[in-house]
């Protein structure tokens, strides 16, 4: 519950229970296994057409079309960093650097923003993203181009109200998450550490390099 339905990483599930980030993934093998798997492959449910819009606009970097799905109560969300409420800060901040954070990102290791180990030889590319059917719900693969191929860098869970979007959430300093949902779907990868400032810097209230 708390790593599945909580969200939490793994360092703080292990603290929540004074335990062992080893026992925690060890309860979680044997968790998930005691399952019950469906007798037979369920058919794939269509995605649902916000989600197509959603991946049409932001393949074609269309800035306004994404701030026109969202409602007007929408909250729009960096896990971990920061929250966007209404279309006009979500606007300006979170989408634009879903958008376009990728040419901070190849840059990080001159002008910041994310340590530069991260960087793995990314290109200013912008993303592209594919809905995917993970576990019963469609996530949004964000696929970041980098001089040996392209990689999963970031994921997004909508919530739909009335084919409109009320909450998105953007997973991209949550290296566990991204790395266990990657290694179930079976693409490659690539992790952006736990936070958008560096080491020895103060955080700002927004990060300079969204997902």
């Amino acid at each position: 519950m708390l790593k599945d339905a909580f969200e939490l990483s793994l360092e703080e599930v292990a603290e929540a229970l004074s335990t062992s980030t080893g026992a925690v993934k060890a309860a979680l093998h044997r968790g998930r296994g005691k399952l019950v798997e469906p007798s037979e492959e369920l058919p794939k449910r269509p995605a649902p057409g916000v989600l197509d819009a959603f991946c049409t606009a932001f393949n074609a970097a269309d800035l306004e079309a994404l701030t026109a799905l969202l409602l007007d109560t929408a909250s729009v969300e960096v896990v971990g960093a920061t929250t966007q409420y209404g279309p006009a800060a979500a606007k300006a901040t979170v989408l634009f650097g879903m958008l376009f954070g990728s040419q901070r990102l190849a840059a990080a290791a001159t002008r910041g923003g994310i340590e530069a180990r991260f960087v793995q030889r990314a290109l200013p590319s912008a993303p592209r993203v594919e809905a995917r059917e993970h576990r019963g719900q469609w996530l949004l693969l964000h696929w970041y181009a980098h001089e040996d191929g392209e990689a999963v860098r970031a994921i997004t869970r909508l919530t739909v109200e009335d084919d409109r979007v009320a909450r998105l959430q953007n997973y991209f300093f949550n290296p566990d998450f991204l790395g266990e949902v990657c290694a179930e779907l079976e693409v490659p990868f690539r992790i952006n550490g736990h936070r958008w400032w560096l080491p020895g810097q103060a955080p700002t209230n927004t990060p300079e390099n969204k997902a």
